[in-house]
């Protein structure tokens, strides 16, 4: 299989003259044209399997400490692990592992259910819907109303203990965060009465054989009470490193007025969506989702060519004279933070 190099960006522009009804074909043709949108199954073997080995190491490790209060440290490690593992299950939802359903559909369900305990069923369809609509207020379910608010109107109609946790939302921000590992269980749980019952079956099957794995793991090498803690740990970690990973995207961003002018693809992505500026330390924290806006405009592109589409996607935004929005990552999370207090002065002021 061929292997993609880094493009050069075109002298001529990317966009052309193209009305805007077209504003995206352009830049499709110049990154198909570039083999972008090959698949990478190589590089990705080759992550999943380094993947799955460091997660053995640590369960060995587990395994090895034995009963000590030692056996804790192993939690943040293991925590970084999980986060890694959910990336894999993310890009295998956006078919960029192989071309076939099928096969993404087991990498997903192996990385999601039985590594996780986390419906892959259920994600996929959550973020799929959040990808066709990102900042939609109607119809993204990620900034519905939650634990959090996103709008003015949502914060102003809240009431009791909702209203004082909007109130102060954007310092609960990460403190929530490490809830967030068992609330994707128990959303997992939840929405298996959603399914067609055969795959009901196949994904009960897995949620159920992570639970006994991740149980007698801990059980059979400490005591209650420590493995207790350390699931605790663990879990907490991993939805705060998940969490901080997805935050950064869209938070803050153009929020899409449903009454108001229908957009295009490429605006409805670019102008709801954010990057974060980082070295090859930042991608791999991230899971390459700090290329968001990249992962938006293709959601089938492999997460190594990401870096590589960008300078085309940032000409085509240039041609046009479309923002393209790029910042760090501290201060990502501050313009997120920034919007939700906003949002929470509503409630505040009422």
């Amino acid at each position: 299989m061929s292997q993609a190099t880094a493009p050069s960006v075109p002298t001529a522009p990317v966009g052309g003259t193209a009305p805007p009804g077209s504003e995206f074909a352009p830049l499709l043709r110049t990154v198909r044209t570039q083999g972008l949108l090959e698949r990478r199954r190589g590089w990705y073997t080759r992550m999943i399997t380094v993947n799955a080995l460091a997660l053995a190491a640590v369960v060995t490790a587990i395994v090895l400490a034995g009963d000590t209060w030692w056996t804790l440290l192993l939690a943040p490690p293991l925590a970084v692990l999980s986060a890694r593992t959910a990336f894999v299950g993310h890009d295998a939802g956006h078919a960029q592992i192989t071309v076939g359903r099928r096969a993404n559909r087991v990498i997903g369900l192996i990385h999601g259910n039985l590594l996780l305990g986390m419906s892959y069923a259920w994600w996929n369809d959550k973020h799929n819907r959040h990808h066709a609509n990102p900042n939609h207020i109607e119809k993204d379910p990620d900034v519905g109303v939650g634990a959090l608010v996103w709008t003015a109107e949502q914060a102003a109609v809240r009431r009791g203990f909702a209203r004082w946790v909007t109130r102060h939302q954007a310092r609960l921000f990460f403190p929530m965060l490490l809830l967030e590992g068992l609330a994707l269980k128990v959303s997992s749980v939840q929405d298996l009465r959603r399914q067609p019952v055969r795959e009901r079956a196949v994904e009960g099957v897995l949620l159920a054989l992570h639970a006994i794995g991740y149980g007698a793991l801990l059980l059979t090498c400490l005591p209650v009470g420590k493995a207790v803690v350390f699931a605790l740990l663990h879990q907490a970690l991993f939805g705060l490193h998940l969490g901080m990973a997805f935050a950064p995207n869209h938070k803050g961003m153009e929020m899409p007025d449903p009454a108001g002018e229908r957009w295009g693809h490429l605006r409805r992505q670019v102008l709801t969506s954010r990057n974060v500026r980082g070295g090859p330390l930042t991608d791999w924290l991230l899971g390459g989702l700090n290329y968001q806006i990249e992962h938006h405009l293709f959601p089938h592109l492999p997460r190594p060519h990401l870096k590589l589409a960008q300078p085309l996607v940032q000409q085509h935004c240039r041609t046009l004279g479309l923002s393209y929005a790029q910042t760090g990552l501290l201060d990502s999370y501050r313009q997120g933070l920034r919007h939700m207090h906003t949002v929470g002065s509503a409630a505040r002021s009422a």
